[in-house]
């Protein structure tokens, strides 16, 4: 799951997300979204969030794994550059936020994810208008 972070949030390498989600993927989020399923639905996330804050560092405070489950704990921090949120318009103002992501694998693969996200406190950082869906 490190390379979920590292690479493909990290570095923009999306082509990870092929190998480490099941094609039968599915994610589990507190807002309202409608994520397309398996790879693609979490490359689009990824991609979407890496436009919107295209300098972004993502550092794992920590990973714990417990049969086919892995629960990581990140930190990012960015700048927003770009439109995010269901269409909101850049800040140009820098935001760090954490979040904890639930992984259940079926396999080598992730079959589900549940996101946790302080989609509040970035908002507040960003000085943004609280927004009802997006990435």
């Amino acid at each position: 799951m490190r390379r979920l972070y590292e690479e493909a949030w990290g570095r923009g390498e999306l082509a990870v997300i092929d190998e480490l989600f099941a094609d039968e993927y599915t994610r589990h989020d507190l807002r309202p979204m409608a994520a397309r399923p398996g790879p693609a639905g979490q490359r689009q996330i990824a991609e979407d969030f890496r436009t919107a804050f295209p300098d972004i560092e993502m550092t794992v405070d920590l990973l714990i794994a417990d049969g086919d489950y892995v629960v990581a704990r990140w930190t990012a921090e960015g700048t927003n550059t770009g439109p995010w949120g269901g269409g909101g318009q850049a800040t140009g103002r820098r935001a760090r936020i954490s979040g904890v992501n639930i992984f259940r694998f079926e396999g080598e693969r992730v079959a589900e994810l549940w996101n946790h996200r302080d989609d509040l406190g970035m908002m507040e950082q960003l000085a943004a208008p609280i927004y009802s869906g997006g990435a």
